[in-house]
C-alpha cells in the first residue's frame, strides 16, 4: 500500500524530499527545497511536488510540476519533471499513479494540460501522452517532448 503526499500539504517532508530528488537527478537539494517552499506558499498552481510513500513511510517515488524543465519551448508549460520510482518499487504502476496524481491535482488548480521532456520511448504513450517532437534542452542536447491528455 502506498500513500500519496502533496508536498504543499506536508512541509515536514520537504527537506527529505529535496534530498531524495537531488540524489536522483543531480540538481542541488537547495533548488528543490526552494521550489517546494514556493508550492507551500500558495502563490499559484506551479510549482508542485508529489511523493508516494511505501508502508514504512519511505519515499518510493516522486515527481514535480515546474514552469519549464530546462528546454527551449517556454510556450509549452507547465512541465511534469523529475519522475522517478525506486527500483524496488517498479512494475507496480507507481509511475502512472504519480503522473495521474499530478494531472488530477493540476486540473483541480485550473491547468488541464502538462508537458514533459524525456529520453524514454513508450512509457508516456502508454499513459495517453502525445509525442510533439524533439526540442533542444538548455544544455544543447535534444529530447523528446510530450503533451498530456487534457484533464478537467
Amino acid at each position: 500500500m502506498y500513500t500519496a503526499v502533496l508536498i504543499r500539504e506536508h512541509a515536514e517532508r520537504m527537506e527529505e524530499a529535496a534530498e531524495w530528488f537531488a540524489g536522483k537527478w543531480g540538481i542541488p537539494a537547495a533548488e528543490y527545497l526552494a521550489s517546494m517552499r514556493a508550492s507551500a506558499a500558495g502563490g499559484g498552481a506551479v510549482p508542485q511536488w508529489y511523493l508516494l510513500l511505501d508502508g514504512d513511510g519511505c519515499i518510493a517515488g516522486g515527481c514535480g510540476v515546474i514552469e519549464n524543465d530546462f528546454h527551449e519551448r517556454r510556450d509549452l508549460a507547465p512541465n511534469l519533471c523529475a519522475l522517478f520510482v525506486e527500483p524496488a518499487h517498479r512494475r507496480r504502476g507507481l509511475a502512472r499513479r504519480l503522473v495521474d496524481l499530478a494531472l488530477d491535482d493540476m486540473a483541480g488548480l485550473g491547468l488541464g494540460r502538462l508537458y514533459l521532456i524525456t529520453d524514454h520511448e513508450g512509457l508516456y504513450e502508454r499513459m495517453g501522452w502525445s509525442f510533439i517532437g524533439t526540442v533542444r534542452c538548455d544544455g544543447g542536447e535534444l529530447s523528446r517532448m510530450y503533451a498530456s491528455p487534457q484533464r478537467g
